[in-house]
């Protein structure tokens, strides 16, 4: 008797958008506060935690993904304006920027092109078919251009979506790792890194921990972005002429 009358509230409450703008806010501060308390921890990220929490709820309430984006779009629109706030940081570190540009430019386009030729050939080698291939090349770029990247080329955008996210928590989760293993460190190399291989959740993750980490890593995964859109098609064009795809 509760459990049905549980769920006649919840169904109620679902048609209502200010429910699932409200969880998910509820959810990431959730997730924030076991972050801060694992004392950062790569494995608790929030938004692979947050992420998990939501699906469960959508699983066990049996709710519609468009159900849950029709009340929480207003997260998804301040998406753009965040990333734009990110020029903020790299504006301070304009006098580094300067002296380095030559070098940056080399790393970002080889970073662009090892992204799409890596995925690839190992998608290829694994024998997936050419809509698979397109749809998880741009997973190094982030998920609004990667996503408009793989529609335009017949890929499937929500396969892509999924990839990049998990490439962005991924990334992040062996960032760390892999920088004390290669003894990187310093901020400019990390962040640079951190932006071509994790995109904007590696890109949030290390500008909690330097400003000047993140205000390069949030360079790196811009450009990185826009050099996917470029190199995509030359690389599409490499694979069908060598008839790989």
């Amino acid at each position: 008797m509760i459990r049905e009358d549980f769920f006649r509230i919840w169904v109620f409450l679902a048609d209502t958008p200010l429910l699932w703008l409200t969880l998910t806010l509820c959810v990431y501060l959730a997730s924030l506060y076991l972050y801060r308390r694992c004392h950062s921890s790569p494995f608790v990220l929030p938004v692979l935690t947050s992420v998990c929490a939501i699906v469960g709820i959508l699983l066990l309430t049996d709710t519609p993904y468009e159900t849950y984006f029709e009340g929480a779009q207003f997260i998804h629109f301040l998406i753009g304006p965040a990333t734009v706030a990110l020029a903020i940081p790299l504006y301070n570190q304009l006098p580094k920027l300067k002296l380095l540009w030559r070098p940056l430019s080399i790393t970002l386009v080889v970073g662009a092109l090892t992204g799409l030729v890596s995925s690839a050939i190992l998608t290829l080698a694994l024998g997936a078919s050419p809509e698979m291939v397109i749809s998880l090349m741009p997973k190094s770029a982030t998920m609004p251009i990667a996503m408009a990247i793989s529609d335009h080329f017949g890929g499937q955008p929500s396969l892509t979506a999924v990839s990049v996210a998990f490439t962005g928590i991924i990334g992040s989760i062996l960032a760390t790792p892999v920088f004390y293993l290669l003894k990187l460190n310093n901020p400019i190399v990390r962040g640079v890194a951190t932006g071509v291989s994790a995109h904007a959740i590696g890109t949030a993750r290390v500008i909690q921990i330097n400003e000047t980490m993140g205000a390069f890593a949030a360079l790196a995964m811009s450009v990185t972005g826009i050099l996917t859109a470029l190199l995509m098609p030359l690389v599409l064009g490499l694979l069908q002429g060598l008839n790989w795809l």
